[in-house]
């Protein structure tokens, strides 16, 4: 390591002390003080290479937990500047604001498909960090007037100071029954299926790891709301390049199917999650396939910002969004 350059432990410096002391103990006159100041010296070097190997040990730990501590600390100033906002009330105007959101660069392709009233549920991939939906939350106020709701796991709100920041960006826990509530009373909510699994352990082929998670589609058959599909190019390298321009693509609405009686939506209620699960998955899939390269790479996600450079798969996509 940079920090232990000047005291590494060398196996012929050890050897080289072990001499000394040999030789002191086989003189008939042996010198007091130079036998302790040898020994002092290889109880040193001792303690130099037990530190050097306590901190091999930990430097994987530190650069592991390094960039979690820093995305808590970021979060935590966040909080910190709504409880001073709340106190001080200090606006910015509009002018700022949209200044603020020209240099973010940031665009969303499909906006329109989002409607401007009634209620709608927002089906999203979920990246290494959900930042394309606070974009998306941000453009609805300024372009559509409307406050995006969106669920979050259960253990953000039990971070202390957390609950104001939740409660100012709109995030609910996400129970089935809350959920049809904000969606009778007209909302929009956006929901990760994947959460922070697909967060975490999806990788550069961007597979969505929902498991058995169809609360969603609960929401949607109980509310008969359409569902809108959205993924976000180049996600996963974007939370590790932050010069990368990220681009939300919104696909076509999954409408809700009016001819469903009210007892066999009963009978079949998973039945009918399955197949909306499976029709949001392969609307998602099909943004995938068709605005991100498979398999992602930093190198060529920073090429798709120069102008001349072909955005998305290298070959056109022959899957196509489905809405049926």
């Amino acid at each position: 390591m940079a920090g232990f350059s000047d005291m590494s432990c060398d196996g012929r410096d050890v050897a080289r002390l072990i001499l000394q002391v040999q030789n002191c103990s086989d003189r008939v006159t042996m010198d007091v003080g130079s036998l302790m100041e040898v020994a002092y010296e290889y109880i040193d070097l001792i303690d130099l290479c037990y530190l050097q190997w306590l901190a091999w040990l930990f430097y994987p730990l530190v650069l592991t937990f390094i960039l979690p501590i820093c995305l808590l600390l970021l979060l935590y100033a966040s909080a910190v500047f709504l409880h001073v906002y709340r106190l001080r009330h200090l606006l910015r105007t509009a002018a700022l604001s949209r200044h603020y959101w020209d240099s973010a660069r940031y665009e969303v392709v499909g906006f329109e498909k989002i409607p401007i009233s009634g209620p709608a549920l927002l089906i999203y991939y979920h990246g290494t960090i959900p930042i394309d939906l606070y974009y998306v939350m941000a453009k609805m106020i300024v372009h559509k007037d409307r406050q995006l709701r969106a669920v979050g796991d259960r253990f953000l709100f039990k971070i202390p100071g957390f609950r104001l920041l939740m409660d100012v960006f709109c995030v609910h826990p996400g129970t089935v029954s809350q959920g049809v509530e904000l969606m009778r009373d007209g909302h929009i909510l956006a929901i990760a299926p994947g959460g922070v699994r697909e967060a975490y352990f999806s990788d550069e082929y961007y597979k969505m790891l929902w498991g058995k998670r169809i609360g969603f589609a609960k929401i949607a058959i109980e509310a008969k709301v359409p569902v809108i599909p959205m993924f976000t190019q180049n996600c996963n390298e974007a939370f590790r390049t932050p010069q990368n321009r990220p681009i939300t693509y919104i696909g076509d609405p999954i409408p809700y199917d009016p001819d469903i009686s009210p007892e066999k939506l009963a009978i079949k209620t998973r039945v009918l999650c399955s197949v909306l699960i499976l029709q949001v998955q392969r609307a998602i899939e099909g943004l995938i396939k068709t605005h991100q390269r498979i398999p992602g790479s930093i190198f060529h996600a920073q090429l798709e910002r120069l102008p001349g450079f072909p955005s998305g798969p290298t070959q056109p996509s022959e899957h196509e969004v489905h809405t049926d």
